[in-house]
């Protein structure tokens, strides 16, 4: 679990960068969580915008995510800022 300074830190980070990922009318698959863990694995900070089409609202996808250690450091609208900390990347997030 984050604390709420290392939450802010992420936002901060989080905010040059732009969605990596679209969830769209086909929702939230097995394919599309390997490929955002796939991706999270490697760069430990990411942003998904959610389609109007989605049909799962960002605070279920906020929750689909933490089923796998993913934590959420913010929702902004239909965009979520993830992150993982992961020993595969050569310049870790240190808080």
């Amino acid at each position: 679990m984050l604390k709420t300074k290392e939450k802010m830190y992420l936002r901060k980070l989080a905010n040059n960068i732009k969605p990596v990922f679209q969830i769209g009318k086909d929702g939230l698959n097995d394919n599309m969580t390997r490929d955002i863990l796939l991706y999270l694995n490697k760069h430990e900070l990411m942003k998904i915008k959610l389609l109007e089409t989605a049909p799962v609202s960002p605070t279920e996808a906020a929750t689909h995510f933490e089923r796998f250690e993913i934590e959420v450091a913010q929702i902004i609208g239909r965009t979520l800022v993830l992150y993982k900390h992961s020993d595969e990347v050569d310049d870790p997030i240190t808080f």
